[in-house]
C-alpha cells in the first residue's frame, strides 16, 4: 500500500460509486444527494491536508446545492444525469461567490460575480460543486506547485507528482473526493495528471465545451473532464458540453452527441504512436503500453506502428504556449511580478521575443499539421500511444533530477501536439510501473468523434482491469 495509508474497508463507499450508480440510487430513494455530497466533503478535508489538492472546501454551498437537488429527485425531476454528482472545480475558472486565483499571488481574492461558460452548464445541470483545485500559477506547467497554495503530491507516493497543470483535480479524483472534475488542458493539463494519478481524463475536441473568457494561451487551450472512469467522464463531458455565444472560438457548427456507441473497437485500424517528438519513452512504460496493446486482438483490431506527421513540434508548441505566457504576463502590473513563478517568467520572456514573422509562420506551420492529422485519423479509426513518456517524478521539480530536460514540455511530447491539432484524447490507466505508479494510456479520435473515443476508452477501461491489478481507490484514503 502506498505510503503506509489503510486500505477503504468498505466496499460500497460513498466516495467510489460512479455517476450512473449515484443516480439509480437517489432515484430509488436508497441514497440522497445530502449524504453522498457530506461524504465527498469529509474525504476531501481529510485528503487536503496530506496531497493539497483543494483551495478552497465550499461545505456551506455544496450542502445547501445538494439538498436543491434532493428535493427534485424526491419531484422525479432531476435536471439531468449530473444532477447531484460532487463536482469540483479548478482554479482557474470563473465560479460566481468564489474567488479565482489562477493559483497566483498576483491576482485578486475578491469573488466572481458570474461563472464560466462550462461551470453554468454544469450548475443548470444539477452538479455539486464541493470545492476548488489546486493549479500551478496561471496553469503554465505540467506539475502542481505554486507560492500561493504550496505543493500538491501524488496519492500514490507522496514524494512524487500528480503532474499538472489540473493536478489538484486529478487527486480529487483518485482518492474520492467528488466524482466529476473539471480541468483544463493546453498542453496535456488533463491527461497527464490523469497518467500520473490512475483516472480517466478527456481533452474533448476543440470548442465542445465552450470557454470564457478566452485563454491567454490561444487555441491549444481546452476545458474538459476528469473522472475515476470513461463512463464518467461521458456523462460529465455532455453536462459542460454546448454552443455559449459568449465563446467567438466554438464557432457555430454542432458536434456530434456524446452518447455510447457499442463495439467501435470491432475490426477498427489502430495507429500506435511510440515516438515522442521530443524526449524519450521510458522502457518501463513502454513495456506496460505494449502489453495493453494485445487487448485489441479480442476485438479483431489490427494495430500498425505509425509516426506523426510535422516537423519540429516542440519548437512549434513553444511558439504558441510562450507566446501565450507572454500575454499572461502582461495582464499582471509590474509591481506585482517579483512573486511569480521563476519558470513562468521566463518562457514569458522568451515569448515576449519572438518577432511577428516568426508567430505567422508557426500559425501557419501548425494548421499543417492540424490538417495532415486530419489526414491521418481519416485513414485510421484511432490513435493511441502512451499517456505520458515518464512516469511520476519527485515533487518540486519541473523535469526528473538527472534527465537532461530543461522545460516540461521535453517530456509531455505524447500531449502538446494534440493541442495543436485539437483531437479529442482520452488517457485511462492501463497498468503499474515496477515501483507501484500508474500508467496511463491515451486514445485519440478524430476531430467531432468524442464519443466514440470515450466509447472506446470505456470498453479498454474493462479490458485493462487485470492490468491495473485493481488498484483504484483501494490502495487510497
Amino acid at each position: 500500500m502506498p505510503n503506509g495509508l489503510s486500505p477503504i474497508a468498505d466496499a460500497d463507499d460513498l466516495c467510489r460509486l460512479a455517476a450512473a450508480e449515484l443516480s439509480a440510487a437517489y432515484r430509488a430513494g436508497s441514497l440522497s444527494p445530502v449524504e453522498v455530497t457530506l461524504a465527498a466533503l469529509d474525504r476531501a478535508e481529510a485528503i487536503n491536508p496530506l496531497f493539497n489538492a483543494f483551495t478552497m472546501i465550499d461545505r456551506k454551498g455544496a450542502i445547501e446545492a445538494a439538498g436543491a437537488s434532493e428535493k427534485r429527485w424526491r419531484a422525479g425531476e432531476p435536471l439531468s444525469a449530473a444532477d447531484g454528482i460532487p463536482t469540483t472545480l479548478k482554479d482557474i475558472v470563473w465560479v460566481e461567490g468564489w474567488s479565482v486565483r489562477y493559483g497566483s499571488r498576483t491576482t485578486t481574492s475578491a469573488a466572481y460575480d458570474k461563472d464560466a461558460p462550462a461551470v453554468a452548464l454544469l450548475r443548470r445541470a444539477g452538479a455539486i460543486f464541493i470545492g476548488q483545485t489546486t493549479t500551478p500559477e496561471f496553469g503554465w506547467k505540467a506539475i502542481t506547485d505554486s507560492g500561493l497554495c504550496g505543493i500538491t503530491r501524488n496519492p500514490w507516493n507522496a514524494q512524487k507528482t500528480p503532474g499538472g497543470s489540473s493536478g489538484g483535480a486529478a487527486v480529487a479524483a483518485a482518492t474520492g473526493a467528488g466524482v466529476f472534475h473539471l480541468g483544463t488542458d493546453g498542453g496535456g493539463s488533463i491527461r497527464i495528471p490523469a497518467s500520473f494519478t490512475g483516472i480517466a481524463g478527456l481533452k474533448p475536441t476543440f470548442g465542445r465545451v465552450p470557454a470564457y473568457p478566452s485563454s491567454a494561451f490561444g487555441t491549444v487551450a481546452h476545458i474538459g473532464p476528469m473522472a475515476r472512469t470513461a463512463l464518467d467522464l461521458s456523462v460529465m463531458a455532455g453536462a459542460m458540453s454546448g454552443r455559449d455565444i459568449s465563446d467567438w472560438q466554438q464557432g457555430v457548427g454542432t458536434l456530434a452527441p456524446l452518447g455510447r456507441i457499442e463495439e467501435v473497437l470491432r475490426g477498427a485500424r489502430i495507429g500506435y504512436w511510440s515516438k515522442p517528438p521530443s524526449g524519450a519513452l521510458d522502457s518501463g512504460i513502454a513495456a506496460v503500453v505494449s502489453h495493453a496493446l494485445t487487448c485489441f486482438d479480442a476485438y479483431g483490431a489490427t494495430v500498425e506502428p505509425i509516426d506523426l506527421p510535422g516537423g519540429d513540434l516542440l519548437d512549434l508548441f513553444q511558439h504558441h504556449w510562450f507566446t501565450g505566457a507572454a500575454a499572461r504576463l502582461a495582464l499582471v502590473p509590474p509591481s506585482k511580478r517579483a512573486g511569480i513563478d521563476p519558470g513562468f517568467l521566463e518562457i514569458a520572456q522568451a515569448g515576449a521575443a519572438f518577432d511577428i514573422h516568426t508567430l505567422v509562420a508557426a500559425q501557419l506551420e501548425r494548421a499543417e499539421f492540424g490538417a495532415a492529422m486530419d489526414r491521418l485519423l481519416d485513414d485510421y479509426d484511432f490513435i493511441v500511444s502512451p499517456g505520458t513518456s515518464i512516469p511520476a517524478f519527485d515533487v518540486g521539480l519541473e523535469v526528473p533530477l538527472g534527465s537532461g530536460l530543461s522545460r516540461w514540455i521535453e517530456w509531455a511530447a505524447f500531449s502538446y501536439p494534440i493541442n495543436l491539432s485539437q483531437q479529442p484524447a482520452c488517457v485511462i490507466p492501463c497498468g503499474m510501473t515496477e515501483a507501484g505508479l500508474p500508467v496511463g494510456f491515451q486514445i485519440i479520435g478524430a476531430r467531432g468523434d468524442d464519443a466514440r473515443v470515450l466509447s472506446a476508452a470505456a470498453d479498454l477501461e474493462a479490458a485493462f482491469v487485470p492490468m491495473t491489478h485493481a488498484f483504484r481507490q483501494k490502495d487510497l484514503v
